[in-house]
């Protein structure tokens, strides 16, 4: 099942690197643009994860909120923000349980013994909790370009 502009951003609620707990309903009123990527301090999800840290400043001038969500623990989020610099929240979602209620749960293999269960899919959530754009199955480089324009910055 697969998520479609218009409806209702599923919440959750996910502790980030630091143990903090963030629900999507308490970011009502903002803009918030929820990332799923496979693993953590992978290539891919670094390359991915170090552009959307470079352009943070545009999408805060913008108003929009940028939320990180992998199966790893708290633990490997914190090595991975640490590792390099990331300055938005990354959320652990062991079991995969949010990424199953947007649909982008995939069996992707495996990379140095991880096994990859997440499709890298984007959503922009509006300040009303609807989608206001779903992407399924985006590419690591050259997606924060791409969703800056597709924001409109």
């Amino acid at each position: 099942m697969q998520l479609e502009k218009g409806q209702p951003a599923p919440d959750f609620e996910l502790k980030d690197a630091d143990g903090k707990t963030w629900r999507l309903s308490d970011l009502r009123d903002h803009k918030v643009i929820v990332y799923f990527y496979p693993a953590d301090d992978t290539p891919g999800c670094t390359v991915q994860a170090c552009d959307f840290r470079d352009r943070q400043q545009d999408f805060a001038k913008a108003g929009y909120v940028t939320l990180g969500i992998s199966p790893q623990d708290e633990n490997s989020k914190r090595k991975f923000v640490d590792k390099y610099n990331l300055n938005f929240p990354l959320l652990a979602d062991v079991g995969a349980e949010v990424a199953k209620r947007y649909g982008v749960t995939a069996d992707l293999g495996s990379y140095n013994g991880i096994k990859l269960k997440v499709k890298r899919s984007t959503f922009i959530v509006g300040e009303d909790g609807n989608l206001l754009d779903v992407q399924y199955g985006v590419k690591a480089k050259g997606h924060v370009e791409g969703l800056l324009d597709a924001i409109k910055l």
